[in-house]
């Protein structure tokens, strides 16, 4: 029984980690967008969306396992100073990047296959979005083998 309780609070301790880094992405996606001329701004607004829905569902599951799910910050500190649309996209990979990791974290420590599924389209739809940030950004290589796992 034990073990049960320290796997139910180790996959919602995950979950609200990566509610986190998903509250995170949606703030970060306001700068993205705003460095980016009106002609270019769909994909910023796109993946903003995505997070905003994934950071929904991860609230709502919190919710239905009467775990308090972390609340957003009122702000975050940016890794670097977006001023282009090159920098924005490069703000953009660090996004998906941070939620990949987030995402690969729960998919580890999630016991429910439900949780597991979540986890796993989650991270396959963050490295898609990735993917084509890279390109914007000039980055090579543009895809990573196994995403959201450290020196890949």
């Amino acid at each position: 029984m034990a073990d049960e309780r320290s796997a139910a609070g180790r996959e919602d301790d995950a979950l609200r980690a990566t509610l986190a880094a998903e509250h995170a992405a949606v703030w970060g996606y306001g700068v993205v967008g705003a460095a980016l001329p009106p002609e270019g701004r769909a994909p910023a607004g796109a993946g903003e969306q995505a997070h905003r829905d994934a950071r929904d569902r991860l609230a709502a599951l919190l919710d239905e396992r009467d775990a308090d799910p972390v609340p957003a910050e009122a702000g975050y500190t940016l890794p670097f100073p977006v001023l282009s649309a090159v920098d924005a996209a490069a703000l953009a990979v660090v996004l998906e990047e941070g939620v990949s990791a987030s995402w690969a974290a729960l998919l580890d420590a999630a016991g429910r296959s439900a949780v597991r599924l979540l986890a796993v389209d989650a991270l396959g739809a963050a490295e898609v979005r990735a993917v084509a940030w890279r390109v914007a950004a000039g980055r090579s290589p543009v895809t990573v083998a196994l995403p959201g796992l450290a020196g890949t």
